[in-house]
Parts: structure tokens; C-alpha cells; sequence
């Protein structure tokens, strides 16, 4: 079984994704930390010294190298890797059990004013740019998302919460 969640950045692929694997002995991969390995860089390094379309384009390359030599895993990937190239048409063709992390633009934003240090696509916003980034962004990848046959709300709810009505609705 392989369990792919997905999700604008800051929506908790990766805390639910460690706690779903654990929770059914599985295991898990977050996709960011997959590419920096096989990179040999930070995805911030990647995106300064490469640029967005090259990492796009090997983001797809490990996507279909981790989904094909993948088996009882969870796998969180990035905010972007649905929506760029057919990465969202591969992800279905190679498993069912997709599950898009909703959370509302109020709750990314409080989310990720915290974290844009370490975030290469938002890092260079002012705090009052940042809602009506994630805004417009959310307008233009909802429609990837919207994808997923499963859709979870995460707004305000702990990780274990999240994690077993998952295991609820896709175990």
C-alpha cells in the first residue's frame, strides 16, 4: 500500500505523514528530503543555483523513480509536485489512496510567516505579501489538489487527529 498525501506547503504533509507511517508500521518519505539526498542540496540551494523549472523537472524524474520502487510507504510530497508537468496524472495511475491536506488561507499564513526562512518560494515576502500569495497560488493549484479522491481539513486539528481520520477513511 502506498498512501501519497498532498497539500499547499505549510498544510502538515510531513508531521501527518511521519505519524500515519508509524501509526500502520510503514514507511516514510517526504519528498523534499528524497531530492535534497539525491541532490546533494538543500532545495533552496537548488532553487538559487538551478533555478524553478530545473528543480520542476527533477522533482518529476525522482517522483516516478520513488513511486515505481515504492511499497508500504507514505509519501509527503512537496506543495508544487502535483501540479507541474503529469506528476497528478502518474501519482492516480499508481496509486488510489491520495489524500489532499486542506487547510484555509488564514491558517497557511499564521502557518507560514513562521517558516519562510526556510522557504524558497515565499522567502522573499513581506508578511502582508504573503496571504495574497498563498491566495493567488492556492486559486491556481486547487484545481490539482481537487484531484485527490480523499480530502481531509486540517485547520486548528492536531496531527493525530488528522492522521487517524486518514487511517479511517483510506487504511
Amino acid at each position: 500500500m502506498v498512501i501519497v498525501l498532498i497539500g499547499y506547503m505549510g498544510s502538515g504533509k510531513s508531521s501527518v505523514g511521519r505519524k500515519l507511517a508509524e501509526m500502520h508500521s510503514m514507511t516514510f518519505v517526504d519528498m523534499d528530503d528524497f531530492i535534497e539526498e539525491k541532490e546533494g542540496k538543500k532545495i533552496r540551494e537548488i532553487f538559487a543555483d538551478k533555478g524553478e523549472i530545473y528543480f520542476r523537472k527533477a522533482e518529476s524524474r525522482y517522483l516516478e523513480d520513488l513511486m515505481k520502487n515504492s511499497d508500504n510507504m507514505v509519501i509527503a510530497l512537496g506543495g508544487g509536485t502535483p501540479c507541474y508537468g503529469n506528476n497528478m496524472d502518474y501519482i492516480q495511475q499508481s496509486t488510489d489512496k491520495v489524500v489532499y491536506l486542506r487547510a484555509s488561507i488564514e491558517e497557511l499564513t499564521a502557518r507560514l510567516k513562521e517558516e519562510k526562512e526556510h522557504r524558497p518560494l515565499i522567502k522573499h515576502l513581506s508578511d502582508t505579501e504573503l496571504e495574497e500569495f498563498i491566495r493567488k497560488h492556492l486559486f491556481e493549484r486547487n484545481f490539482f489538489y481537487l484531484k485527490a479522491p480523499y480530502s481531509v481539513l486540517v485547520d486548528g486539528r492536531p496531527v493525530e487527529t488528522i492522521a487517524d481520520e486518514i487511517t479511517s477513511r483510506v487504511v
